[in-house]
């Protein structure tokens, strides 16, 4: 199977590279990156510079503002994006918003739309996703979901309680997760300052790059118009999936080039630093380990174009993005952890990026479905397939 890169992506990737590089990289010291992410003032100036670069929202159809990027396109942007924490942020395809973009482009009304995805689309506001709940409500595993929905009316009232719902402080609206009376999910659209609304408090966690951090939101009585439910009724699932799948690809393509910053970081450490009477690389233990990074970072570059391929093709890509998400995430954690080692010190310190890469990363083998979900769908995938021939 053959990837190419047309001479217009090529042109679009050195773009987004020199923008990462001469515009985004300098401003990763500044004191408006926090614990919680960027700050919504550190924000707004990156769009700013993303906006007038031509490069705001690539994923998002030219309609709404964007660039109208296919899967495999975006395979090559958003590593560039990736190779600095804020890039993400910069050109408007951070998690949940570039996921929550392109399920309301699949699935909302032209009202709801001009409402939330313009905005959005335009960096103007945030957004969250509210899916996640606190024991014995759905983790995992999303039909153990508690938060319910009661008609009212011509109106819903729902109630429950989510956390580490990423981007809540701040966010503007919400898609919201909620079980009906007959036991069928279905997705609401909220404004995030609506009466029955509370952002209980934040959650510390490892990671620093996403703006509004991790939050825990309640839910009491929150009025939502039948206007307001985004898709069909009782199919909150279905458009989980829709989301889900494309979702966890960009986080393999961001992530792989924060890999790639980190992999970089170490290679010129090992180029230029001395031990033993020799070049750090030129150490086997060294040198293999920068080998092994090579490898992790080739393999899943080809996984995620595979997977985007299949994706471009129309298809949902449920078992192409599980092996992706898994092979990716294992992958890419392995080339920070020996970028940590190779640069000793200096990796267990914020002298470089790769101790901040090292913290953001680690959750990815967790969020969008742990490794060992994954595998236990694609087990299930393969043992329902097709009998192996007799021998």
């Amino acid at each position: 199977m053959n990837y190419p890169i047309s001479e217009a992506l090529q042109q679009l990737q050195a773009r987004t590279r020199a923008f990462i590089a001469d515009h985004v990289i300098p401003m990763e010291r500044d004191p408006r990156c926090t614990p919680h992410g960027p700050t919504e003032a550190l924000r707004a100036e990156l769009i700013g510079k993303a906006r007038a670069a031509g490069l705001l929202s690539a994923h998002v159809s030219v309609e709404f503002g964007g660039l109208g990027l296919d899967h495999a396109a975006k395979a090559v942007m958003f590593e560039e994006a990736g190779y600095s924490p804020l890039g993400p942020v910069a050109l408007n395809i951070a998690a949940p918003d570039e996921g929550n973009m392109h399920l309301l482009e699949m699935v909302a009304t032209p009202a709801q739309k001009e409402r939330w995805l313009r905005p959005l689309a335009a960096g103007a506001i945030r957004s969250c996703f509210c899916m996640t709940e606190p024991a014995p409500g759905a983790g995992a595993d999303p039909g153990m979901l508690l938060t319910r929905a009661v008609q009212d009316g011509d109106d819903y009232l729902i109630s429950g309680e989510k956390w580490f719902i990423t981007g809540a402080d701040g966010a503007s609206f919400a898609i919201i997760m909620a079980k009906l009376d007959s036991g069928e999910a279905t997705m609401f659209l909220a404004d995030m300052d609506s009466p029955g609304i509370v952002v209980e408090r934040m959650m510390d966690s490892l990671d620093s790059c996403f703006p509004g951090g991790h939050g825990v939101v309640s839910f009491n009585n929150l009025r939502v118009p039948a206007s307001d439910i985004l898709g069909e009724l009782g199919q909150g699932f279905k458009y989980a999936q829709v989301r889900l799948s494309p979702a966890r690809l960009t986080h393999c393509m961001r992530w792989l080039g924060a890999a790639r910053r980190a992999h970089d970081v170490a290679l010129d450490y090992a180029r230029s630093r001395q031990a033993f009477g020799k070049q750090l690389g030129a150490h086997e233990g060294v040198g293999f380990m920068l080998a092994d990074n090579e490898i992790d970072l080739h393999t899943t570059r080809l996984v995620i174009a595979h997977c985007a391929w299949v994706l471009d093709q129309a298809h949902l890509g449920k078992h192409e993005s599980s092996v992706a998400k898994v092979a990716s995430s294992e992958a890419i954690w392995r080339v920070v952890d020996r970028c940590v080692q190779i640069l000793g010190g200096q990796g267990v310190t914020h002298e470089t990026v790769v101790a901040r890469i090292f913290a953001d990363v680690r959750a990815f083998r967790i969020y969008d479905g742990p490794s060992e979900v994954h595998r236990w769908s694609i087990a299930r995938t393969l043992l329902r397939g097709p009998a192996a021939p007799a021998r």
